[in-house]
């Protein structure tokens, strides 16, 4: 199936050819698509067959297809939809569907109320609900309502690992190894397993709380639970012998790592290029990345932008910048996170020129800036300072084209004028083709730049 044709066309194209449709089999198609994020494919085929009479539909497909119609269309389309869903379709597998959208939108206000319904209607039938909402004040903050969504689970349903772990992690929140530790003791007399997220929750606690000891021997247990099958916690046990400053565990890890598996992913190397260097280990980190350039056909900047915020915090632009380069005749395209880090890395220099340059590049590299305004406010500071009255009228004219103009950008025009000792032209005429009001700080700058000698520089940057 092609990413960008329509799934029902190779559907009827293989109904035409004489082939039986079954509902498994499209289910399990979708089930696949969903694993390769292609949403639009999957919630295609769910709505053919909603439409076909011979495939009888079960809620927890309907289920499926509002969880992909609000990835595709939207929240306010899913809710249309459930409203919609008849008398036996809308049962706890729907209603959690839906409770989990708002809770992955973090729309608190619906999930409470969408929550309070279920209960009433008899629909909460397990954990995962509770679990939900427990995932929602963990992401908020609001860690208060966790005690009373865990004793209202208690009156419900039973707790499953996946509880325990969230109530863990609200512990590691508020520092409270005491509870933790019951917490985990409840986990076992309840007979449930343990998994390496319970561990790696335990032992996160512990590091903060400056349990060496029991930290360590924590991540011991967890790394016996680490199978090939789920990889992806081996990406954590890097992090967690970074944060214990265990250098020799790291190093083992990596080597087991390797022997385990035929090639490492970009989030392996991420992990363990991140841990090297904040380790202080920038030649081991430089090796590993050189390794990961010969492997590596991804050219995911995320992995250089790690080596290059180092160079950059330890003020070696020269190094930064032979890496830009590097990065480009490897054909791995600068993200904006690496413009960025490299016109931060100027500001530290004072090198007006660059900074202008790369923060123009960082801007244009993305369909849509979205202003933030601690860096624009930070390279005008040092527009200011030196007084470049041509840095200040190309950074206006950047900000203009992405459509950030304002009356605190303005001020800072007029203040690197003045300055430099230098006249701006036309400035409230601009302003009003800018749609940007003046404030008490401009009029008395335009006051008095007005008095100082006319800027040749500022008649380039005008509007024609």
């Amino acid at each position: 199936m092609y990413p960008k044709r329509s799934a029902v066309i190779a559907i009827r194209k293989w109904k035409e050819e004489g082939r039986t449709v079954r509902k498994f089999e499209l289910s399990h198609v979708v089930k696949e698509l969903r694993k390769r994020r292609r949403y639009k494919h999957a919630l295609e085929i769910c709505e053919w067959m909603t439409q076909e009479k011979d495939i009888k539909l079960q809620a927890g497909d309907y289920a499926v297809h509002l969880d992909l119609v609000a990835k595709v269309r939207g929240i306010h389309r899913a809710e249309k939809f459930f409203e919609d869903l008849l008398g036996p379709m809308a049962d706890h597998s729907t209603h959690s569907t839906l409770l989990n959208i708002y809770v992955q939108n973090n729309l608190s206000a619906k999930a409470e109320a969408l929550m309070a319904k279920m209960l009433e209607c008899g629909l909460v039938r397990n954990p995962h609900p509770y679990n939900l909402m427990i995932s929602l004040y963990l992401s908020n903050g609001e860690l208060e309502k966790v005690h009373e969504v865990i004793q209202e689970l208690m009156k419900h349903a039973s707790p499953d690992v996946f509880t325990y772990n969230l109530w863990i992690t609200v512990c590691a929140k508020q520092n409270d190894v005491e509870t933790a530790e019951k917490v985990f003791g409840d986990l076992k007399k309840a007979k449930l397993e343990p998994d390496w997220v319970t561990y790696s929750s335990l032992a996160n606690l512990y590091m903060k709380s400056g349990f060496s000891e029991k930290a360590a021997s924590t991540l011991k247990e967890m790394e016996k639970m680490v199978y090939r099958k789920n990889r992806v916690a081996y990406s954590s046990l890097l992090c967690l012998h970074t944060n214990m400053g265990d250098k020799d565990g790291l190093r083992r890890l990596w080597k087991k790592m390797k022997s385990l598996f035929r090639k490492m992913n970009n989030a392996e190397y991420h992990s363990m290029i991140a841990s090297l260097l904040k380790l202080k280990e920038l030649k081991e980190a430089e090796d590993l990345y050189a390794e990961w350039e010969t492997v590596s056909g991804t050219n995911d900047s995320r992995i250089p932008n790690l080596l290059l915020a180092a160079y950059i915090n330890s003020d070696q632009m020269g190094m930064a910048e032979s890496l830009y380069k590097r990065m480009l005749e490897k054909d791995i395209a600068a993200s904006y996170t690496t413009l960025e880090l490299l016109t931060w890395g100027y500001l530290k220099q004072k090198q007006v020129e660059k900074v202008v340059a790369y923060f123009k590049n960082a801007v244009n590299s993305v369909a849509k800036w979205d202003p933030d305004e601690k860096f624009v406010r930070e390279v005008f500071k040092l527009i200011e300072e030196q007084g470049s009255v041509e840095g200040a009228e190309q950074l206006l004219d950047i900000l203009r084209k992405v459509g950030h103009v304002t009356t605190e950008i303005y001020n800072s025009l007029l203040r690197t004028y003045a300055k430099a000792e230098k006249m701006p032209l036309l400035v409230e005429e601009r302003m009003g083709k800018d749609n940007v009001q003046l404030d008490e700080e401009t009029r008395e700058l335009i006051k008095i730049t007005s008095k100082m000698c006319i800027s040749e520089v500022s008649s380039s940057f005008l509007k024609p």
